[in-house]
């Protein structure tokens, strides 16, 4: 055997024994994740049972502290896995804090997105799975971070807002929500029996719903249209079930003023013709 071949031999030895190294790290990395993101989960839902905390409240916590875990995790192992190519890891250690991180690598914004999540979480402004509306987007809070929010709307679309964007966070799930329903009729019909027919259909719908917390009422007269006059009604219910309840409402109203022969007034096209 010669020296070449003798030094090929080294370096393929060399080459295999980096990459079992490697693959090491990386099925370290995936065990480790999957314990650890497992212990996280179960400590939240324990500590759910024992200070009778609000699911969302746990969710929002429970995924915060597993991305956490997650970046730590993951500069382990880069750390890690540049000692395998014998470079120098002690500037990057050294460089690991917020400051130098926002310096080295140009990230205002980031630390800007970091203080604003801090102080949403602290302050319990959104929590996952509310209703809310942020940055010119309203839907699910489906995760909340120290750096985005995950916000998906009703046609499924998910978003992922910057938290420095979030300068007035509106959050529909804090109590419950109030139902509006309003019924048009014609000006030829008699107001107080409408009144009195669309008040008997709330009154039928709460008795086989059983959702609503205050009515739904009928408050009277809310408007005088073009060709109608409007009625309002007003409800509230438990959250995200107003949409819901204000479909049974109408359904309900429609059928008791056809059966009452009461109109509700739709687009009329009139032709006049004079005959010279």
């Amino acid at each position: 055997m010669n020296m070449e071949s003798f030094n090929e031999g080294i370096f393929w030895t060399a080459a295999i024994i980096l990459m079992v190294q490697l693959i090491g790290v990386l099925i370290g990395y995936i065990i480790v994740r999957a314990i650890g993101s497992k212990i996280i989960h179960r400590s939240f839902n324990r500590m759910e049972k024992q200070r009778n905390m609000h699911p969302g409240r746990v969710k929002t916590l429970s995924k915060l502290a597993v991305s956490i875990f997650t970046y730590i995790l993951l500069f382990i192992v880069i750390t890690i896995t540049l000692g395998l190519f014998d470079l120098d890891i002690a500037p990057l250690i050294a460089s690991a804090g917020i400051v130098g991180l926002a310096i080295g690598f140009g990230a205002q914004g980031l630390v800007s997105d970091v203080v604003t999540g801090f102080f949403i979480l602290l302050e319990k402004q959104i929590d996952v799975e509310d209703y809310i509306a942020i940055a010119g987007i309203d839907g699910i809070v489906e995760e909340v971070g120290l750096r985005t929010t995950q916000v998906r709307s009703f046609d499924g679309t998910l978003h992922f807002v910057p938290n420095r964007e979030i300068s007035v966070v509106s959050n529909y799930s804090r109590g419950n929500m109030q139902a509006i329903v309003d019924i048009g009729i014609a000006y030829e019909e008699n107001v107080d029996k409408a009144i009195a027919v669309i008040q008997g259909a709330c009154n039928r719908v709460a008795e086989e719903q059983g959702i609503f917390k205050e009515g739904p009422d009928v408050v009277g007269v809310n408007a005088l249209g073009a060709s109608e006059v409007t009625i309002r009604i007003i409800a509230k219910t438990e959250n995200m079930m107003q949409w819901a309840m204000q479909r049974e409402l109408l359904k309900a109203c429609k059928e008791d003023l056809d059966a009452h022969n009461i109109e509700i007034p739709y687009p009329h096209q009139v032709n006049v013709s004079k005959e010279a």
